[in-house]
């Protein structure tokens, strides 16, 4: 594999369907400090147009997600509490070597998981 690439997609458990229209900070990570490197959108399957990183923007190190996922909930009109339990969901993770991490997000508005997948 000549490099690396991230990329990730959001299915929303409660309703088993990808989870369109949910804004997604990616940061890179460095000690205490965050460098913000794009905003994206899912589309209507869940996913991003292109990987969140790839060809010469693709580097190791440790980033973070942040998932909007307050903001998506509620333009679905789902009934829920005040404040939210879960609002913008943080994931911390390393990428030791050039090759593809996918991060992809499990939603409902009262848990959510993830995992590395391919």
């Amino acid at each position: 594999m000549t490099g690396g690439k991230l990329t990730t997609h959001v299915l929303d458990t409660a309703t088993g369907k990808p989870a369109a229209g949910l804004a997604i900070a990616l940061y890179r990570v460095s000690g205490n400090s965050h460098t913000k490197l794009k905003t994206v959108a899912t589309n209507a399957d869940g996913r991003c147009d292109e990987p969140l990183l790839a060809g010469a923007a693709f580097k190791t190190g440790t980033y973070e997600l942040v998932f909007f996922a307050g903001d998506y909930l509620r333009a679905q009109g789902t009934a829920l509490p005040d404040p939210l339990f879960l609002d913008q969901i943080p994931i911390r993770f390393g990428m030791a070597e050039a090759a593809h991490y996918h991060v992809p997000l499990l939603l409902s508005p009262f848990g959510y998981s993830t995992y590395r997948g391919s």
